[in-house]
């Protein structure tokens, strides 16, 4: 049984982790969600990817720990090599990825959702946090270096040491969370429904989402390298998307007065 699924549509590419009950990720499942990256990165037709847990109850609950009790130091290791990897190739993907909060958010889980560019969460849907202390170890799948880059060094140190979880609205507070919609701003809509609207705004013709994504490469290389060289990754980025077409529309749409119509391309 598979535990990733993706689809598109509207331009929008869903994966969704499905391994009930809480969504907990193996080195299967890592591998699954690799793949379905890469499928997203090279396909012209994806603009936006939504990244979210299958159910109500978990977004996810971070790795399976009765497969690390059994794995050994090597095969853990390799395991989380891997995850960092795949990670990092959906950070640098240059499409937006947006983390859809459905539930609880906790240990890996939240290191999944901390290497999206926004993340979204349903008002009560659960708790959030980095609890791994408690087991003995640290946040192993990037969320160390996500975490302070985030909220910064205290902070993180303090929530990671503490292994506090917080609730959605704590989170939004910390900085954690994008937004937290409860059911006024859902408005009758189901969660998934709300975040998919919510994504169509980053696609054409709405936006360029070439310039989108290369917004988010520049913030995520550039602000890991020194301020020259990210200004050197602006520029070569914005040269590329002065020779894209949608460039060419956004500037004639706007000496002309008229609403731009983008084609992603």
């Amino acid at each position: 049984m598979r535990k990733i699924s993706a689809t598109l549509a509207d331009g929008i590419y869903t994966i969704e982790l499905n391994d009930p009950p809480a969504n907990t990720y193996s080195y299967e499942m890592m591998r699954e969600l690799d793949d379905a990256v890469l499928a997203a990165r090279m396909d012209p037709q994806v603009h936006v990817i939504v990244l979210r847990g299958a159910g109500d109850r978990f977004f996810c609950a971070g790795a399976n720990i009765g497969m690390l009790q059994k794995a050994d130091p090597e095969f853990k290791y390799y395991f989380c090599l891997h995850a960092n990897e795949t990670l990092t190739r959906l950070e640098q993907t240059p499409k937006l990825v947006i983390a859809a909060l459905n539930g609880h958010t906790v240990g890996g889980g939240l290191e999944v959702a901390l290497a999206a560019d926004i993340r979204v969460a349903k008002a009560d849907a659960g708790k959030i946090g980095l609890p791994e202390v408690s087991l003995g170890v640290l946040p192993g799948t990037g969320g160390t270096q996500r975490l302070a880059r985030l909220v910064g060094k205290s902070r993180a140190i303090e929530l990671m040491a503490t292994g506090r979880l917080l609730t959605m609205a704590e989170a939004h507070a910390a900085g954690l969370v994008n937004e937290v919609w409860g059911s006024e701003t859902l408005g009758g809509r189901s969660f998934a429904d709300a975040v998919h609207a919510y994504a169509r705004q980053f696609t054409p013709p709405n936006k360029a989402s070439r310039a989108v994504g290369r917004m988010k490469r520049a913030v995520q290389s550039g602000l890991e390298a020194g301020f020259a060289e990210g200004l050197a990754i602006e520029r070569e980025l914005q040269q590329q998307l002065f020779q894209s077409d949608d460039a060419k529309e956004g500037i004639a749409a706007n000496l002309d007065k008229r609403k731009p119509a983008f084609k992603g391309q």
